[in-house]
């Protein structure tokens, strides 16, 4: 299939890289030229403006697949809609509130425009162990015109489902993530504990090793952590500030409106926001190790 694909960071150059090697024809856009400049070196097509990216398709509806801050989507989703033809879909691929989705879709139906919302997970690794998504969308019918990507970026190892109505998508991610603080911060304070405990110089690569095998707590994210501490078992030169992106905070904004008890995912959300005061710990190091090793997100404040 054909697609643009606007947004060539961590996630935005895989996706693109992943899609021209299936054999999927890329239409590359960033506001960084050198970005653009590194995908047509893996076989994208080049389009330095919004509108050399419409051309590629001619007068046919177009995919455009955005991979941008949730803060400047609706403005670069402004720009692509007034050169878009009508039936044209927009996926946003990032970490936006599902409630501002529905928003958005609703403006793009009075234009015309089909929106498809993908939460993306894989972080670094989706390039070589495929990603997870999680899309909606008002029209089943714009969700399997994007579906052929979707089975690309899922290979080998990742998965994707259609979850219904637009902003269904953000959503579940949205959950997901939170709930990711939650698994996060309980495997820090689980090393914490290890460290700080009565058995001193224990070696916790050597634990999570050990747990990483059969035991309940076998997980991803544990052997980041495991992988963290083998290479740097003090996180010396971490600072432990640890930032959030955004969704464990809505997530608890919905479970407020709603009257549902969250106290593991609202703990895991102090604690972040504590460390932004300086409020660090061993736990909070790890936490920002781990951030780095799934996501490439920055180590320390000011990387």
């Amino acid at each position: 299939m054909k697609i643009i694909i606007h947004g060539l960071g961590r996630m935005g150059m895989q996706i693109a890289h992943k899609l021209n090697d299936d054999h999927h024809e890329v239409i590359v856009h960033n506001r960084s030229i050198d970005k653009i400049d590194k995908a047509v070196a893996f076989g994208a097509i080049r389009a330095n403006a919004k509108a050399d990216a419409i051309t590629a398709f001619g007068t046919d509806p177009a995919i455009v697949w955005i991979m941008l801050p949730a803060t400047v989507v609706d403005e670069q989703v402004d720009e692509w809609t007034n050169l878009l033809p009508k039936t044209s879909i927009i996926i946003d691929g990032g970490n936006s509130d599902f409630r501002l989705t529905k928003q958005l879709n609703e403006r793009l139906k009075e234009q015309g425009i089909r929106l498809v919302d993908v939460g993306v997970s894989g972080g670094v690794w989706g390039y070589t162990n495929g990603f997870s998504m999680m899309a909606g969308a008002d029209e089943r019918s714009a969700f399997e015109l994007v579906e052929p990507a979707l089975a690309t970026l899922a290979k080998p190892d990742g998965a994707y489902a259609y979850f219904g109505e637009s902003g269904s998508g953000h959503f579940v991610k949205m959950v997901h993530n939170a709930i990711e603080y939650g698994m996060m911060e309980s495997l820090a304070e689980g090393y914490h504990m290890l460290k700080e405990g009565p058995y001193k110089g224990l070696d916790l690569a050597a634990a999570g090793e050990v747990w990483q095998h059969r035991s309940v707590i076998a997980s991803w994210l544990n052997e980041l952590s495991c992988d963290a501490l083998k290479e740097n078992p003090e996180l010396t030169g971490v600072d432990g500030y640890v930032a959030e992106n955004g969704e464990a905070r809505w997530t608890l904004d919905v479970a407020q409106q709603i009257g549902l008890p969250m106290p593991a995912i609202s703990a895991a959300m102090d604690v972040r926001l504590a460390s932004q005061k300086g409020q660090v710990s061993f736990a909070t190091k790890l936490l920002a190790a781990m951030r780095n090793r799934f996501g490439g997100h920055a180590l320390n404040k000011d990387d």
